[in-house]
């Protein structure tokens, strides 16, 4: 976030020779090695001049600065920029330090009369882009001006198509959109070309593009009262949202080719805090709006409660409330902007009211575009842009009748967890105003806040838009960035999808984050695709379950090693991060770490803490020691929690703008200051709490002895009494395990922990030769206070069901002997010869929906693979999305089918259960038309289930709240009962509706145990 990097003659000497273009989401048109079908822009020290007319849009202007600056930042060759007529041009052509350079001239259609002149001159084909909005083209066009015998010429279809035209050049020099919000520093080169046939674009898929800061305290507004104050906000209210923070956040949205803005709300009113924020908005180029709870362009509740009469309600206080929307109507008259309408209680709550409020607001709309016209002095109101938000109990009153103008954009809201509510049904696709969506990557309320640290997956996010984008939902498209950092990546994904959605598919969405990572970093392919991997993980186990959800037993301490599995995983992720910020120059750590580095060692602390304090309380509760270590590890994991957050405020140093001053000279200073442990309800802890932690006396032996033998699949502990030994919680047998040769993990394990301060040796004995023990002995103190023993079989020496005795006999420093025994049940299970497919191993069989047997299209629609969405591995979905909304009976639709195996029903009497995991849809063409699915196994009669039942409307189902519901947890759990016998089987999965998300399917026969994830998929053959 420091000011660019200037070049010196030294760094200029070593600038990189890539010759490949990273831009994301672009034609290239840009090169590095000259040819004879390329423009110079910078070559032998010497640059293209930039012409502009005197008459060109102020916004163009102003891009045009950041276009000639970033070529300089990239090259250190500054082109010279000028405004001139066209009777000049060749003259300034030619008195230019460029040479022999021919010049780049910018323009807008409609506006620019140099652009006006080259294209009567040229006869130049335009009308790729006439009237197009935000289209552009660029290309090199031979004698566009008297004088000149060649130059680039960039037009843009209206302003923003020529500011995204530049911009679009600008990334593809080396220039990343995050040059300055995310310190990543610019791509040298010695040299710039561009094709001679140039870049182009189209309008894009979304019409407006925006994003919104909101719930901004504590981190975005302190880290702006540091850097952009000096020490006292906005007169009125405090806020130091001025011109100086909006003006770089406008550079930015345009530069990720976004257009519109929801501004900062709860503390901050954009046009009061600053009076230069809205005339620079519209200079910048950006489109202005406020959110849905806030009409006609003022702020609710802060410019309310500052300047409003009587109570926020329509009803009792019509005059005072129609008067406060005058004065916003009036003060955003003269720019570019999207009002608005309807109305909610203040402090973005629900009208009081009931049904009733139908009638109002009908009559509010009404009212507002009555006062829209009158300010605007039209009687064709539908020329002013107007958008209206059925959020929440909105969407609930228009689904009872209430009536939308039809040039209003209505605008569906999800369901503040990435998971769309509602999309136009065709019915809904004919309006004028088309309609969009309100998308959230952070959120305040119910079930749980969410807004430390990134925790939505992109591929959730693609798959949501790409059925908003094949039911027309494209006018505008809003997210929820709170406080923007740390959501740099997937806000730019949201904005590069919605400019151009033709470019993206579940086949190579994966490339986007490569591309990012090439741009960002200067990695190589491979060191990309590691970034990949780490961003994948992260988002993935993050969206599993928000951090603020979490807690130590969110994963399980003792069925499928599941808890130590995700913790492998993150400790995995961190040390590929580890190494990659290492190897990275020093200039790029910074943006490395806080766009990579950063979310991986965040996550994995606070999962370890979390993981670790879950050990710690079981193992207290199995009166082992090693559970004091395990206090302290969480004690040192807390505070290292907090180191991080310090070193993310301390990373960077320098000024952010050299007119501003600051209090500290840490740039990311409060950008961290989120709290996240310790959440006892929805709201955000006023502080970070630790994980609850115990201690066992450290000085004193257990009840039962030095030696605690711990068995997988179990909270007991043996020798002696505890409450999960047995039902009973005393006078318990033994311990026993049980296996399987398909069993996932291959062997069992059983952990030998101390009991007290008295060291002792173990050894591990059988009484048959078929199992192994590994290690078979080994020493227990309170430096070494636990060993994990491995039991594996050879499954060649074991016929049908056999059992073994381990007997663990310890000897105790200065203590009688002690003998403790685990049975180990192996069970040799064989596969029929010539079959294929998923095996019983562990009391079920678990498979991942993207395995599949096979697969069979219907009417052009077919399952397809998206690759890393939801919790464990991918999802399957009916694809494509198409607009006709193709529903099916089961078994008429598109099918995937996969080949099983059953050794035994007896957990279930006969049956199985099949639980199929699906990611927590919505009833999108609204309960009507409820999600569905159908299963079948072999011949037999299929059975549908329709897992989203009606809600009030505006509500959400029941299911879907609380700590445990579908949102927190992530997954809609679908279970199916079917009478099934050994053998093999296929089970058939029918498309009923379209937009199901299949993730993992779990045939349970009676060994399914408790866990967040499910067991791990079974052996396939």
């Amino acid at each position: 976030m420091a000011p660019r990097r200037r070049a010196t003659l030294v760094a200029l000497s070593l600038l990189s020779l890539a010759v490949s273009v990273v831009a994301i989401g672009q034609d290239i048109c840009v090169t590095f090695k000259s040819s004879p079908s390329t423009f110079t822009v910078v070559s032998s020290g010497k640059a293209a001049p930039i012409f502009l007319s005197p008459d060109e849009w102020p916004g163009v202007q102003r891009a045009a600065v950041d276009f000639a600056s970033d070529i300089e930042s990239v090259t250190g060759v500054k082109p010279t920029l000028a405004n001139v007529t066209i009777s000049v041009a060749a003259e300034v052509t030619n008195s230019t330090s460029s040479g022999t350079l021919t010049p780049i001239i910018v323009g807008t259609l409609g506006k620019s009369s140099l652009i006006a002149e080259v294209v009567n001159n040229t006869k130049l084909d335009v009308s790729s882009i006439q009237g197009k909005w935000e289209a552009f083209i660029a290309k090199e066009v031979k004698d566009p001006l008297p004088g000149i015998s060649s130059a680039y010429v960039v037009i843009g279809a209206d302003k923003r198509g020529s500011i995204f035209a530049l911009y679009d050049h600008s990334e593809q020099f080396g220039v990343s959109p995050w040059y300055w919000w995310a310190d990543v520093p610019v791509t040298k080169h010695n040299a710039l070309f561009v094709d001679s046939s140039g870049c182009s674009h189209g309008t894009p898929t979304v019409k407006y593009r925006g994003i919104f800061l909101n719930d901004e305290q504590p981190a975005l507004q302190n880290w702006a009262m540091e850097k952009f104050t000096n020490g006292t906000g906005a007169a009125l209210t405090g806020s130091p949202f001025n011109h100086f923070f909006y003006t770089k956040l406008f550079e930015l949205i345009l530069r990720l080719r976004g257009n519109y803005l929801w501004p900062a709300q709860w503390s901050s009113a954009f046009c009061i805090d600053d009076s230069q924020n809205q005339p620079l908005a519209d200079w910048y180029g950006i489109a202005m709006g406020t959110s849905h709870e806030e009409p006609m362009m003022r702020s609710v509740p802060v410019e309310w409660n500052l300047f409003g009469v009587g109570p926020w309600d329509y009803a009792t206080n019509q005059q005072n409330v129609y008067n406060f929307w005058k004065v916003g109507a009036e003060r955003a008259a003269p720019y570019e902007g999207v009002f608005t309408i309807g109305m909610r209680g203040n402090g973005d709550l629900p009208l009081a009211g009931g049904t009733q409020n139908i009638q109002l607001l009908e009559q509010i709309v009404s009212d507002q575009r009555g006062l829209l016209m009158q300010v605007f002095n039209t009687t064709d109101v539908t020329t002013i842009p107007q958008v209206w938000t059925l959020y929440k109990e909105v969407e609930g009153y228009y689904e009872d009748g209430m009536q939308v103008p039809d040039d209003a954009i209505l605008l569906w809201s999800d369901d503040n967890w990435g998971n769309v509510r509602r999309n136009p049904v065709v019915s809904e696709r004919n309006r004028t105003g088309g309609s969009g969506v309100y998308y959230h990557v952070d959120y305040v309320g119910d079930p749980r806040d969410y807004k430390w640290i990134t925790s939505s997956q992109i591929e959730r996010t693609f798959e949501q838009l790409s059925t908003a984008v094949n039911r027309d939902a494209t006018n505008l498209w809003i997210l929820n960035v709170g406080d923007l950092k740390p959501y740099e990546m997937h806000t730019e994904f949201f904005l590069t999808y919605g400019y151009d959605s033709s470019k993206w598919n579940p086949a190579n969405l994966n490339t986007y984050v490569t591309s990012w990572a090439q741009r960002e970093f200067d990695f190589s392919p491979s060191d990309a695709a590691e970034v990949a991997s780490i961003i994948h993980n992260v988002t993935r186990h993050n969206a599993r379950r928000k951090p603020e959800l979490v807690n130590s037993t969110t994963y399980s301490l003792v069925n499928y090693r599941e808890a130590e599995t995700v913790l492998a995983m993150l400790q995995a992720t961190s040390n590929a991060s580890t190494r990659l910020y290492n190897s990275v120059p020093s200039e790029t750590k910074g943006a490395f770490f806080e766009l990579v580095h950063h979310p991986i060692q965040a996550t994995l602390t606070l999962q370890n803490m979390y993981y670790t304090a879950g050990l710690n309380n079981l193992r207290a509760s199995q009166a082992c020691l090693i559970a004091n270590s395990y206090k302290t590890d969480v004690e040192n994991l807390f505070d290292q929690d907090y180191a991080l957050e310090v070193e993310y405020h301390s990373i960077l140093n320098g000024g952010l703008l050299s007119s501003v001053t600051y209090q500290t000279d840490a740039e990311l200073d409060h950008m961290m200051d989120q709290t996240h442990l310790g959440y006892a309800y929805w709201q955000q802890p006023m502080d970070n709490s630790m994980p609850y932690v115990t201690a066992v006396q450290a000085k004193k032996q257990a009840l039962a002895g030095a030696m605690r033998l711990l068995v997988e699949g179990s909270m007991g502990a043996w020798p002696g009494d505890n409450q999960f030994n047995c039902a009973a919680g005393y006078g318990c047998p033994d311990a026993t395990l049980s296996l399987d040769p398909f069993n996932p993990a291959g062997n069992r394990y059983v952990d030998i922990s101390a009991g007290g301060p008295t060291p002792f040796t173990f050894v591990a004995t059988s009484n048959v030769s078929w199992v192994t023990i590994s290690p078979s002995q080994g020493s227990i103190s309170p430096s070494s206070p636990e060993q994990r023993v491995f039991l594996s079989v050879d499954w060649s020496q074991v016929t049908g069901a056999e059992s073994a005795l381990i007997t663990f006999k310890a000897t105790v420093q200065g203590q009688p002997s002690m003998s403790s025994t685990v049975t180990l049940q192996a069970n040799h299970t064989l596969v029929p010869s010539g079959f294929h497919g998923f095996v019983e191993g562990d009391g079920t069989v678990s498979i991942e929906a993207a395995h599949a047997a096979r697969n069979t299209s219907v009417q052009g629609l077919t399952w397809i693979e998206i690759p890393g969405i939801g919790k464990t591995l991918s999802g399957v979905t009916p694809w494509p999305r198409g607009g006709d909304e193709l529903n099916f009976t089961a078994g008429t639709g598109p099918s995937i089918e996969y080949d099983f195996l059953l050794f035994n029903t007896v957990g279930q009497n006969g049956t199985v259960t099949i639980t199929t995991k699906v990611s927590p849809s919505l009833n999108s063409l609204g309960d009507g038309r409820p999600l569905g699915i159908a299963l079948q196994i072999d011949s037999g009669a299929p059975q549908t289930e329709y897992f989203v039942p009606p809600a009030t409307p505006g509500d959400l189902p029941d299911a879907w709240d609380g700590n445990d519901g579908w949102v927190a947890n992530s997954i809609i759990e679908v279970p199916f009962v079917f009478p099934v016998q050994p053998g093999a089987h296929t089970l058939k999965v029918w498309m009923i509706e379209p937009t199901v998300v299949v993730q993992k399917i779990v045939i349970d026969t009676g060994g399914v145990m408790p866990s967040y994830l499910g067991p791990p998929e079974s052996v396939r053959v």
